[in-house]
């Protein structure tokens, strides 16, 4: 398998798609039609599921990198024996993406800059195109001074400033950079059949309007909090990870790096969960970007549709698809041999409570940037209200997408109990007299089952399931969304059993038999020490679990605790969530200055 780890990659994008390059200069995932997509490199997965690296010729380097400011465009300096070299990486964004027009139309185009520091750097090119998951082996043909490589419905053409020698379906080059010199490598996407030549770029600095058009969203932000770098960089990934058309954001840039090397649970994440939605939504909201907040509902009322009755559908393909079947790769080893590989997600199947909460909750925290309600929202949020009266007493998979059984999930009853207060605080924007009566009443209900049937006496804590013993990180939302104060004598004791059995030093497991910790969980402890007045020791923490981020500062979903190894799908949004939200707790519950 390929030699990068997880943490090993920097993220790239452009508002419909994602590349991850690694430390040494290699691109090892991009699908460039958009973010679920089938690949045109997947070596993440497989190590001749393709790539394309531009390195040192001389294994024998040191490295260093870093965005440059307040973009997604990446910069690696290898530092050599002969000298020192760097690789500036982009995804060109639509040309004249300012704000948050950003990259509605991405041209699909990755730019690769190589530029001599110091010295005379010999460098190896190599180009393994690989397309559908590494299922098709591409044509190379010569072609204009460029090198065009299809294979089916997909198209890459190559433009490079030094010779390639083609071997196969492989090519690659050998040459040397020396200081002051710059060499400009493109590689366009474009569908087969479609005669769509290339993106014209400026060929003396053809990343500059893309990083102008990144600065432009940064700008237009103004975080007034603890933490500001880490929340602005954070807030950026998040709208990397936001495919632009339609406003969804998918959980995840990749598929199938496993929670455990050499498990089977690994899954899919290219997609836009409602959950997720309703997270970034607050979190943008946190660091000072609610501004899309009437179109990105808009898109949630879209994709969701008339429910009638029917569960409400917890997660959507980017473009709001809702059969969204999981089909196996056989011909992908899986990271680290860790298989299987899949893409799509069961889960779409499921029923899940707690997202009539989510999506509640985020619109009544984005209440102000609603006003006047759209009637499609209105229409919508009314749904989530009835959704949750009639059906918080019904089992379901929870917030961890349980695949065995379905459970009465107390988390999932918190968040109907939290759908259904939202509700009656919006009062007649929403509903009718007997529509709000209709809601208090399942509230009441809601809320006195789940303090009688929630708490578990003998584990002195609320457990994760009615009737269960078995603690589960999700409880820690209860004082999250108001349920109960984390200054509860019972909350308390809840946090507190929660982090001596599932922490290890602030890095918290989802339960006791999870494999690593899950960074989510790990910010939402933080943000419940915050709320029980444990402000400094939620301080220490945060900066724990904030240094488990790659040197990039980018989560996976999960961490081992023993030897800080990042594990699952990355970068994940739900991380880097967590982040921002925790930092702003740490922010109000700070004590005035005297």
């Amino acid at each position: 398998m390929g030699k990068a780890a997880i943490a090993d990659h920097g993220l790239l994008a452009d508002g419909r798609s994602a590349a991850l390059v690694d430390r040494e200069g290699s691109v090892n995932w991009w699908c460039p039609e958009r973010f679920d997509a089938p690949s045109v490199f997947c070596r993440l997965l497989d190590s001749d599921g393709g790539h394309w690296s531009i390195r040192p010729s001389d294994d024998r380097f040191e490295v260093r990198r870093e965005y440059l400011p307040d973009t997604l465009v990446l910069r690696t300096v290898f530092s050599t024996a002969h000298g020192e070299v760097s690789v500036t990486d982009g995804l060109v964004l639509e040309p004249g993406s300012r704000g948050h027009q950003i990259a509605r139309r991405s041209p699909g185009v990755l730019v690769r800059v190589v530029e001599g520091r110091s010295g005379t750097v010999p460098l190896t090119l190599t180009y393994r195109p690989r397309f559908e998951y590494g299922r098709r082996t591409a044509y190379l043909l010569p072609r204009n001074g460029t090198l065009v490589a299809t294979a089916g419905p997909t198209t890459l053409t190559m433009t490079s400033p030094v010779p390639l020698t083609c071997s196969g379906p492989d090519a690659s080059a050998r040459f040397a950079i020396d200081a002051g010199q710059r060499r400009t490598f493109v590689l366009a996407y474009r569908p087969t059949y479609h005669d769509v030549p290339p993106a014209g770029l400026d060929a003396r600095d053809p990343l500059g309007d893309t990083v102008e058009g990144w600065r432009s969203w940064t700008g237009l932000h103004d975080y007034q909090g603890r933490y500001p770098d880490l929340v602005r960089h954070n807030a950026l990934v998040l709208q990397g990870l936001t495919y632009q058309p339609s406003g969804a954001v998918i959980a995840a840039a990749t598929t199938s790096l496993p929670e455990r090397i050499g498990g089977d649970r690994n899954y899919d994440y290219r997609f836009a969960w409602l959950r997720d939605f309703s997270m970034t939504l607050r979190a943008l909201w946190v660091a000072a970007c609610p501004d899309e907040a009437t179109r990105l509902f808009r898109w949630v009322a879209s994709a969701v549709g008339q429910v009638d009755g029917q569960p409400v559908p917890i997660m959507f393909g980017v473009e709001g698809e809702r059969d969204l079947t999981e089909r196996r790769i056989e011909t992908l080893r899986g990271y680290a041999g860790s298989s299987p590989v899949v893409v799509g997600n069961e889960a779409w199947r499921q029923r899940q409570l707690d997202v009539l909460g989510e999506v509640m909750d985020a619109a009544w925290r984005l209440r102000d940037y609603l006003d006047p309600l759209p009637p499609e929202v209105r229409d919508l949020l009314s749904s989530l209200a009835d959704q949750a009266a009639t059906s918080w007493r019904e089992p379901d998979a929870g917030m961890w997408e349980a695949r065995d059984a379905q459970r009465h999930y107390l988390s999932s009853k918190v968040f109907c109990w939290a759908a259904l207060d939202r509700a009656v605080r919006f009062g007649d924007r929403i509903g009718d007299a007997a529509d709000l009566a209709r809601w208090a009443a399942a509230r009441d209900e809601a809320r006195e089952t789940i303090l009688r049937e929630g708490w578990n006496a003998d584990r002195g804590a609320y457990t994760g399931a009615f009737g269960s013993d078995k603690l589960d990180a999700s409880v820690l939302i209860m004082p999250i969304v108001d349920f109960l104060p984390a200054t509860d004598d019972r909350m308390r004791a809840t946090i507190r059993r929660v982090e001596e059995e599932l922490s290890d030093d602030g890095l918290l497991r989802r339960w006791d038999t999870d494999p690593a910790a899950f960074t989510l969980c790990s910010f939402m402890l933080v943000h419940c020490l915050a709320l029980a007045g444990e402000r400094d020791r939620a301080a220490a923490m945060f900066d724990r679990i904030a240094g488990t981020a790659n040197d990039l500062g980018l989560f996976a979903e999960q961490v081992d605790p023993g030897t800080g190894e990042q594990l699952g799908n990355f970068p994940q949004a739900f991380s880097h969530i967590g982040l921002i939200i925790a930092a702003w707790e740490l922010t109000t519950t700070e004590p005035a200055a005297v």
